[in-house]
């Protein structure tokens, strides 16, 4: 078994509440297929929240978020607003926007326009980004990695779902890479340290394909890449509400209704002086005017977008 078909009863994911959130795992999935089967995809639940609530469930990504803060510097608008979770306690778990959030945080803004969706909604799947290590050589990379504390490698597939990742190299050698250790935390923190490697020493992209002749024709640089084990939607709000991040661009949520290219005023965020009653009353009043003037449209086909 890869670790891609991993299940809710693997005992790695001993940080679970397993009876309850295999329940959880059915409603969500019955909802989804309500969802889709209707098309009955509701408006985006867009608010403006105070940023110190916001908690992040990876670390954010160095070559993304640095770039962004010197554009959002001279931005005028946010194009598209992080994706959170609520947890009930004032609180909200970052599904999508780390960088965009920590970014945001750097630059001193004390409010936020962010989009809630719960998992519980229906609308949110969980999925893994795969990671491309381009421009450096892999056989260094290996043995780097090699040198990492509490990892093991060994060559060929995972055959028993409990391997933390797994390489694929161009010349089609596959190493897999485990960890001993059981906790969420620890894992974490494991594999933080493997994408640390590639963060400091190559250029990192992200796919959802695994065909690995597309792969490398499109990235002629790519010397391996690098499939983590699925995480499940209750790790992802441990891992925020504990303070044990996933590395950055692991998790992949995908949002159905997710609101993109809402070009909000960021001076309405920046704002010290308006409280957050206020901005929110605003921000209704802006949502309203826009559906009123058929600004806003929903697109049921999946996309691809050519100008992030």
């Amino acid at each position: 078994m890869s670790i891609l078909d991993t299940n809710c009863t693997d005992q790695h994911r001993a940080g679970c509440d397993k009876e309850r959130f295999t329940l959880s795992c059915k409603e969500i999935s019955r909802r989804m297929k309500g969802i889709m089967s209707s098309q009955n995809v509701p408006m985006p639940d867009l608010q403006i929240v105070p940023i110190e609530t916001l908690l992040a469930h990876e670390e954010h990504d160095s070559q993304r978020s640095q770039p962004l803060i010197e554009r959002l510097r001279y931005e005028s608008c946010i194009i598209n607003p992080p994706i959170v979770a609520p947890t009930g306690e004032g609180r909200y778990v970052i599904l999508d926007g780390a960088n965009r959030v920590f970014a945001f945080r750097a630059l001193g803004y004390p409010h936020l326009l962010v989009q809630l969706a719960p998992y519980e909604s229906g609308l949110v799947e969980l999925d893994t980004w795969h990671h491309i290590i381009c421009n450096w050589n892999a056989q260094s990379f290996l043995e780097e990695l090699k040198d990492l504390p509490e990892l093991q490698l060994s060559a060929g597939n995972d055959n028993n779902g409990a391997a933390l990742a797994e390489v694929h190299l161009r010349d089609d050698d596959r190493v897999t890479v485990t960890c001993p250790v059981k906790s969420l935390a620890a894992r974490n923190a494991a594999s933080r340290r493997i994408v640390s490697l590639y963060q400091r020493n190559a250029v990192l992209q992200r796919t959802t394909l695994t065909d690995l002749e597309i792969i490398w024709g499109l990235h002629p640089s790519g010397e391996a890449l690098i499939q983590f084990r699925r995480y499940l939607p209750q790790e992802i709000l441990d891992s925020a509400m504990h303070d044990t991040p996933l590395p950055p661009g692991v998790s992949r949520h995908i949002v159905h209704g997710r609101a993109i290219r809402v070009n909000y005023p960021i001076a309405r965020l920046r704002d010290m002086q308006t409280s957050l009653e206020v901005k929110n009353a605003q921000l209704l009043e802006w949502v309203r005017e826009k559906v009123a003037n058929r600004h806003v449209r929903y697109y049921a086909e999946a996309t691809f977008q050519f100008d992030e």
